[in-house]
């Protein structure tokens, strides 16, 4: 639990110099922010090691954090360096780790989904008992090719492991626009893949259902579905709260959300078991603030990409004489 606490402060404190960085516009591209939504990436996570395969979409820093990728790697990515996760070529929703088992993140709602399925086939014929895993927004379930992946899943028994951060927004339109019922989980259940719906500002609540559906479908059972509902305290992009679009997207509706900050609660239930104290959690969040810091000094002051770069890292040498 304390480290998972760790974790979801890192992401916290992450997302939010990325917010800064934004509105300072010492960053170029736009950014997708996931500031409330730590416990679900956190939770998910604590069951993976890094032989997984995991998949993320465009709010994805979570995700990559998640897995233990550093924090330098990911600011000089978002700010388009040499040394960022993918030599500065990505940005924000470009992200990539393969170390330490982020395969990959996409701007393209659902465009990971079915990859997702392909690499979980592939581990299941390589018999190590890895998995796949896709993270994906409530929105991406009105993709075709969400389903077509269910179902593919489903009939060839691959582990992969389908998380819905259903935060109730798909860019600026609430889901009572766009579906009608609010539970994604009910396509699992028409592909019959096992689900769980948790919590998804409760870390407790997601880390055990992932071990639940991750378990099975290490153990040859198949795919599993997770629906983690959930809420994004930031606007579908960047730092404005975007408190006068959508439905419910109110200043009382993002505040009533905020009371149920993943982390607070997390602390709430460490301090009632006696494991940790206020003097300790503000030696950790200032240790992280450090942390943070210095990794955002670092990834300034790192070179840009070469020129050169422009064709050397889109072309590739097929070794074929001309």
């Amino acid at each position: 639990m304390l480290a998972q606490l760790r974790m979801m402060l890192k992401i916290r404190l992450a997302e939010r110099c990325l917010a800064d960085g934004r509105r300072e516009r010492l960053i170029g591209g736009p950014v997708h922010l996931g500031v409330g939504q730590e416990a679900v990436a956190v939770g998910v996570a604590a069951e993976l090691r890094k032989t997984d395969r995991v998949f993320g979409a465009h709010r994805s820093h979570s995700h990559v954090l998640s897995m233990g990728s550093s924090l330098h790697g990911l600011f000089a990515e978002v700010l388009g360096k040499d040394t960022g996760l993918s030599r500065g070529m990505g940005g924000s929703m470009h992200l990539w780790d393969q170390p330490n088992g982020f395969y990959g993140s996409v701007p393209i709602v659902s465009g990971t989904v079915p990859l997702a399925v392909g690499a979980a086939l592939a581990a299941k014929m390589q018999g190590g008992g890895d998995v796949g895993v896709s993270y994906m927004g409530d929105g991406a379930v009105e993709e075709g090719v969400v389903h077509e992946s269910l179902n593919l899943a489903r009939m060839l028994q691959a582990p992969a492991i389908f998380v819905v951060e259903n935060n109730l927004f798909a860019s600026h339109m609430h889901i009572s626009l766009r579906q009608p019922k609010q539970a994604t989980a009910r396509f699992a259940a028409a592909n019959d893949i096992p689900y769980e719906i948790v919590d998804g500002n409760d870390v407790v609540q997601v880390r055990a259902a992932a071990g639940r559906l991750i378990g099975r479908a290490r153990a040859g059972e198949g795919p599993g579905f997770i629906e983690a509902v959930t809420y994004r305290w930031y606007g579908h992009v960047d730092w404005r709260e975007d408190i006068d679009v959508g439905v419910n997207r109110s200043a009382e509706h993002v505040d009533a959300w905020r009371r149920r900050d993943p982390i607070a609660r997390l602390v709430a239930g460490l301090k009632a078991a006696g494991l940790m104290d206020e003097a300790w959690l503000n030696s950790l969040e200032a240790d992280i603030g450090v942390e943070v810091a210095e990794a955002w000094q670092q990834a300034l002051a790192d070179p840009y990409p070469p020129l050169s770069a422009i064709t050397s890292r889109v072309f590739a040498d097929a070794g074929v004489a001309a």
